[in-house]
């Protein structure tokens, strides 16, 4: 590695909830910079939840990121001219990377309305352990369990 590593830059709360992980969300929805766009997005969703659920919107985010998030992965090793697909534990960054990323590509997936919607859907089915992005949850993870004899391929 050449020069020194980058520095973690610090993620400003959001203004509503003044919550990190609901402005790293919002950070992951924005698209070509638009960060108001993706912030209405948001707060519509939340206030969406809020109504149907009868919930603090803020907890029912939680159990959904927590819902699917993943613990383990596969990752690719040639090993011997043989490429492992090699079970590791998930970091805690990336997993609620990995998370906020599902729910988002699962709540894309349905088309003709708008985005709001569509993230209250997901976000609402996976508090549930429901919908498509626990299902990519649940496929990582049986994979790595397929995969498991090759766990001492790990670093």
């Amino acid at each position: 590695m050449r020069g020194r590593k980058a520095s973690k830059r610090s993620i400003v709360p959001d203004p509503k909830y003044s919550n990190i992980p609901v402005a790293k969300f919002m950070n992951y929805l924005m698209r070509r910079g638009k960060k108001s766009i993706a912030q209405r997005a948001v707060y519509d969703c939340f206030t969406m939840i809020g109504e149907r659920q009868k919930q603090d919107p803020l907890t029912v985010f939680d159990a959904a990121i927590r819902n699917v998030s993943p613990v383990l992965e596969v990752k690719s090793r040639r090993i011997g001219g043989a490429n492992f697909q090699v079970p590791i534990p998930v970091r805690g960054e990336r997993r609620y990377m990995l998370a906020c990323r599902w729910i988002i590509e699962a709540a894309k997936q349905h088309k003709g309305s708008p985005i709001a919607q569509k993230l209250t859907q997901e976000i609402i089915d996976a508090a549930g352990n429901q919908g498509a992005a626990v299902k990519k949850k649940m496929d990582v993870h049986k994979m790595a369990e397929a995969n498991r004899a090759f766990a001492h391929f790990a670093r």
